[in-house]
């Protein structure tokens, strides 16, 4: 019997990892909840009807058809038995595995104000991306059948929570949204009258990134008529608004679209995998690992990506797609000299740089000592994610929807879709 490695997820941790073993003397089999790979950087552009839910997606059995060694299962993993070296899925099957790569990702983090995740969504799936465009649509529908000047006011509102790429990312495609996309498109209301709060706990938007970024990525949202609110917390989130407060002083901002995008939780797996290796996970539910990414004791299985705690210089590497990526190409070599005989050095993470759009022709970026803002920024960002699009296709569709937005400020993917447009007031219904 060959060598079993199993892999659990089929973002880029995963998939990278799968593809990376296309040429080992082992039987990969990769498990995911979803038939397809979701490119999750740009999640927000779903959310914001800049693209279609197919345009980031690939399905995960065409990706990896031509590689022999390797299937793909659609199931759920409900826990994982250490001793027996087996994965029990949620239909009661069970896998057994040599090697186990656990690379499930992460969800959403509500500072334990779980119930806040129903009025206000987060953004990590295509379901959350329609979800919110949802939202936000019906939000200008409402309040285009409203007379009432407050209650307009209130439909009108939006409050994304979190100042980091992901919400500035998201802030900045609704302001553009509201000021050209639909500024002939209503007869009652004016969608640039959109109030659109940012909510950052610390002192800037952007705290990852060099002071000056930071600062250039607020000029660029006030450009867009965003407002942003550093150094404020959230203390409440209802249906019709949010409560935050600022140097001790509590304020109600009244809006009736709250999105979320204020830090992450790793995937539960993390404690199946603590409960059956006796490891500590951290604050945010992660498994620490070792130099090779493997768990102490346990050099069979190795957690990469959002779910992984790795430390280098002291210094823990960011759970971003890049990571993930060269976290799973590494342990990809390691179960390949492994299989020869062969140590491989310890894992060591190449920066390759942030970037960050805030709207056309807006972005900031760092690569080392070299900081770019503006157009520069926006085109090396539109060209590393083109890139990163798994597929052929999507990279040549994505290119051709981002050539017409810019030259028309048109998004064409804006259907309301989903529970909330079932649950519309005023009875807004689907086609």
């Amino acid at each position: 019997m060959r060598h079993r490695v199993v892999i659990i997820g089929g973002g880029f941790g995963g998939l990278y990892t799968a593809q990376a073993l296309r040429d080992a003397d082992a039987d990969i089999t990769l498990i995911d909840r979803r038939n397809f790979h979701c490119f999750q950087p740009l999640l927000y552009q779903v959310a914001t009807g800049a693209l279609s839910a197919g345009e980031i997606t690939a399905p995960l059995r065409h990706v990896l058809n031509r590689q022999k060694n390797t299937r793909v299962w659609l199931g759920e993993v409900a826990e994982i038995d250490v001793p027996a070296q087996q994965l029990l899925l949620r239909d009661g099957a069970r896998i057994p595995y040599d090697s186990l790569i656990v690379a499930a990702g992460a969800t959403h983090h509500y500072f334990g104000h779980p119930e806040w995740a129903a009025v206000a969504p987060g953004l990590k799936t295509i379901e959350d991306a329609t979800e919110i465009r949802t939202r936000v649509l019906l939000a200008f529908e409402r309040a285009e059948r409203l007379n009432d000047r407050e209650e307009q006011l209130a439909e009108l509102t939006f409050v994304v929570v979190g100042g980091g790429p992901t919400g500035v990312e998201l802030a900045g495609a609704l302001g553009e949204v509201a000021r050209d996309a639909l500024r002939a498109d209503f007869r009652n209301i004016n969608p640039a009258d959109a109030n659109i709060f940012l909510i950052e706990g610390v002192d800037r938007v952007l705290p990852a990134f060099p002071p000056s970024l930071s600062e250039a990525a607020e000029k660029s949202l006030i450009g867009l008529g965003v407002r942003s609110r550093t150094a404020t917390q959230v203390i409440a989130v209802d249906a019709d608004g949010v409560t935050v407060r600022h140097q001790g002083v509590e304020t109600r901002i009244r809006a009736k679209t709250v999105l979320w995008a204020a830090g992450v939780d790793a995937s539960p797996l993390g404690e199946s995998i603590a409960r059956g290796t006796g490891i500590q996970l951290d604050s945010a539910g992660r498994v620490p690992v070792g130099p090779d990414l493997s768990v102490e004791g346990h050099p069979e299985i190795f957690v990469i990506g959002d779910m992984s705690k790795v430390v280098q210089d002291g210094r823990p590497v960011p759970g971003t797609a890049p990571a993930a990526i060269q976290e799973g190409r590494y342990v990809a070599q390691v179960i390949i000299n492994r299989l020869g005989g062969k140590t491989t050095a310890p894992f060591r993470y190449h920066d390759k740089g942030m970037l960050a759009t805030i709207g056309r022709r807006r972005a900031v970026g760092e690569y080392g000592p070299f900081h770019f803002t503006g157009t520069i920024a926006w085109l090396a960002w539109l060209f590393i994610h083109l890139i990163f699009i798994i597929g052929t296709h999507n990279r040549v569709l994505v290119l051709l929807k981002w050539a017409h937005a810019y030259f028309t400020l048109n998004r064409g993917a804006r259907m309301i879709t989903g529970t909330s447009a079932e649950l519309a007031n005023g009875g807004v219904s689907r086609d």
